[in-house]
């Protein structure tokens, strides 16, 4: 790994099931995320991902990434633009920095109505372990 190595992309197809079950997984029970009459009273078009959600995709994200010898050592993000059933949410990132085996990631997922999270990553990643 190397400062500005860029991970490849990964897209997310964002579906009512995925919105529903990583609300339940988080345990954030807010209609908004699995009624969608109770979000359109509430001004959305729909249902939408929860920032919990988001988080562990972007953490998913970094992971696949590195391996199983990798280790989330911080996560930290901004939502943006809300992931609706439909969408297909885009991750992309770039390594900022290495120290040793710690590297910081920042990353960005979007999608069609723009950015949905910004954010940075640190991540150690172990030494393969001895033959």
């Amino acid at each position: 790994m190397r400062a500005g190595d860029e991970l490849p992309a990964l897209t997310v197809p964002v579906t009512r099931t995925l919105v529903v079950a990583g609300a339940i997984a988080s345990r954030d029970f807010k209609d908004v995320h699995h009624d969608a009459e109770a979000a359109r009273a509430k001004g959305s078009p729909d249902i939408f991902l929860n920032i919990l959600t988001t988080n562990g995709l972007v953490g998913r994200f970094v992971t696949d990434h590195f391996g199983s010898r990798a280790t989330l050592r911080k996560v930290s993000i901004r939502l943006g633009v809300p992931n609706y059933p439909g969408d297909a949410l885009v991750l992309t990132g770039r390594i900022a920095s290495v120290n040793d085996r710690t590297a910081e990631v920042h990353v960005i997922g979007t999608n069609r109505l723009g950015r949905h999270v910004t954010g940075t990553v640190t991540v150690t990643v172990a030494p393969p372990a001895p033959a």
